[in-house]
């Protein structure tokens, strides 16, 4: 197979277009000679002549009448291709995946996708669900996602860590139960309260209830079947008829961004940004590198 110089179709389509080597050249902004040259190196390349040498100018053979087809085509697709890697590096088109831990996904993970649609509508985010931060770690290890969203620390090994922020994370009451309880809520006295989990999470504390869908767990503590653990903003800003309380020593997670060594695509570092800015509207997030109480 022969490999065609691209800088060499489009002097051809060029000089078709425009009639003549010498209208080319000017369009072009290259000298008459060398366009010239460049159309007898392809006809070698091809192997054949694309245009006939007459007193009147060039003239296309049926070969070059033939060529002209697919080096249209070929110049179109090399113009589409261009302007596709444009709108990727422009974040006009793209795609991203998230790995993000399931307490995470409730809070920040809703707020920092919206915030990146809203920037950039042309990108598709894709959120895949992830057990614990082993989870996480391996859905970026092996590709499936870009970035990890996890509770830090965590065993990277070859992946790299964008500490983010310290999140709160708060005690969540029906009101009935609440009544009964000094705020802020002891840990001790949280041992004994009964706990609803997702499931596949952590166990905390006395658990009682167990269930596959996490809006489930909102309504079953509204409805007083017992506490659970949530992210302070997600729990103030989204959650009605439940009591949300500190507890004592308060509970703090850092958070963090993984990815894989190297650089990252147009649409990762526009997500990464946004999480750096994040505390500043967060409900009391703090910034990595504060003093958090441990859990």
């Amino acid at each position: 197979m022969r490999t065609v110089d691209l800088r060499l179709i489009e002097y051809f389509v060029a000089v078709v277009d425009h009639g003549g080597i010498t209208r080319a050249a000017q369009a072009l902004y290259v000298a008459q000679p060398s366009l010239s040259q460049a159309i007898r190196t392809l006809e070698r390349q091809l192997g054949v002549d694309l245009f006939e040498r007459t007193p009147r100018g060039l003239v296309l053979t049926p070969d070059g009448t033939a060529f002209a087809v697919p080096a249209r085509q070929v110049l179109a697709d090399l113009a589409r291709a261009g302007a596709a890697v444009r709108d990727v590096g422009d974040l006009r088109a793209g795609r991203l995946e998230i790995a993000a831990l399931a307490a995470l996904a409730v809070d920040p993970l809703p707020g920092l996708t919206a915030a990146l649609r809203t920037r950039h509508p042309a990108l598709l985010v894709t959120v895949l669900d992830c057990d614990g931060p082993a989870d996480v770690t391996a859905r970026v290890r092996n590709g499936s996602a870009e970035l990890g969203l996890t509770e830090l620390p965590v065993d990277v090994g070859t992946l790299r860590t964008v500490e983010l922020w310290t999140q709160e994370t708060v005690l969540v009451l029906p009101a009935d139960l609440a009544t009964e309880l000094p705020d802020p809520v002891p840990m001790h006295v949280v041992a004994d309260l009964p706990v609803v989990v997702e499931s596949g999470t952590p166990p905390a504390g006395r658990v009682a209830v167990q269930c596959a869908h996490r809006h489930a767990v909102w309504e079953l503590v509204k409805h007083g079947a017992g506490v659970a653990f949530l992210p302070r903003a997600f729990a103030e800003e989204c959650l009605d008829g439940v009591v949300v309380r500190s507890t004592a020593p308060p509970l703090h997670r850092r958070i963090g961004l993984l990815h894989r060594a190297g650089p990252r695509s147009p649409a990762a570092r526009a997500f990464l940004d946004l999480a750096r800015q994040a505390p500043a509207s967060a409900t009391n997030a703090l910034p990595a590198g504060d003093s958090a109480a441990p859990s």
